[in-house]
């Protein structure tokens, strides 16, 4: 089977963990070296770009995600080219990712560039975690065919990429990367085109909570990483955060909320209206079938049991599972 071609403008960290990512699932991919280096400038940026990467597929092999002979096959799947060889790589690459700093000229001039060289039914894709996709899709040949597509480092292990569409980009080109991107393992989700994404957004306003609880005097940064280890992220690494406003309740939601903001005096924690709107409309949660999610027609008991198992199969993993004691009389 021949898989699509990928090229990755930019040989950086992030390129170098699409590269193998797609290359693990069986890809050629071709990571282009945007710099013009003289002498052995290129020489050695190819060679930092492959020890990455076999470092990346060592780790696979330790971690017992493949075989350790599997990897020189795998990294043998990716190219370093320089970047006077971007007109003959391009061209045969059905994906291309775009990686480079976060500059807004920067971008524009590569994207236009690197959209004239690209065949007319390949997508491009900005890996950019900060500028909205309208931002830059007027740069590029063919916008229809452009978006944004945010990878969480490390790329090759994090399962998520979030799809960001512009105003122009063509559905069927969503619907085109979603596909290759669950064919290599990937868990894509779409968003609207608006500042921080989903996971950015919301993990700016964690870690900003977190320092500013260090900062207050809550507690020490070591234990409020404690808390969230084995609190926090325990607990939205099977429930996601709507699902979990649906177990305990809207209406828990609500009337915490207005106490968290009236007693620490900041209207940041208030509730948004969606929540006293669902509320109006009886879409509490499990308890009325209906929330953000929908239940009608699920057997909620063995949903809920389904849940609680994964929860169980986490104290496995933090080494926090314990037999119970038996014996002993009280």
């Amino acid at each position: 089977m021949t898989r699509p071609r990928i090229a990755c403008l930019g040989a950086g960290r992030m390129g170098r963990g699409i590269a193998v990512a797609y290359a693990y699932a069986g890809h050629r991919v071709t990571l282009v070296d945007l710099k013009a280096r003289p002498g052995a400038g290129f020489a050695d940026l190819a060679a930092s770009a492959r020890a990455e990467i076999n470092a990346a597929l060592d780790s696979l092999a330790a971690f017992g995600l493949m075989p350790r002979e599997a990897a020189a096959a795998i990294a043998a799947r990716v190219d370093v080219a320089p970047f006077e060889a971007a007109p003959e790589a391009l061209p045969g690459a059905a994906i291309v990712f775009e990686g480079v700093p976060e500059i807004v000229a920067v971008k524009r001039a590569l994207l236009a560039g690197a959209s004239a060289l690209m065949a007319p039914e390949a997508i491009l894709a900005s890996t950019t975690s900060t500028i909205l996709v309208d931002a830059l899709a007027d740069a590029v040949v063919r916008p229809e065919r452009f978006l944004n597509a945010h990878w969480l480092n490390p790329a090759y292990l994090v399962p998520l990429v979030e799809l960001s569409p512009g105003a122009r980009t063509d559905p069927a080109v969503t619907a085109a990367l979603t596909a290759s991107l669950e064919g290599i393992g990937k868990v894509p989700v779409a968003c609207a085109a608006r500042p921080g994404y989903i996971v950015p957004r919301i993990q700016a306003l964690a870690m900003n909570e977190a320092a500013r609880m260090v900062e207050e005097g809550v507690a020490s940064a070591e234990d409020i990483d404690k808390a969230v280890r084995y609190g926090f992220g325990f607990r939205f690494a099977v429930l996601g955060l709507t699902e979990f406003i649906d177990w305990g309740g809207g209406d828990i939601l609500h009337y915490a909320s207005r106490y968290l903001a009236e007693s620490l005096g900041d209207p940041r924690y208030a509730a948004p209206p969606i929540i006293a709107r669902n509320m109006e409309a009886g879409r509490i949660g499990l308890r009325t079938g209906k929330g953000f999610l929908d239940y009608e027609g699920r057997d909620v008991v063995a949903y809920q049991r389904e849940r609680l198992a994964a929860f169980a199969g986490l104290l496995a993993h933090f080494g926090l599972a314990r037999p119970p004691v038996l014996g002993e009389e009280p």
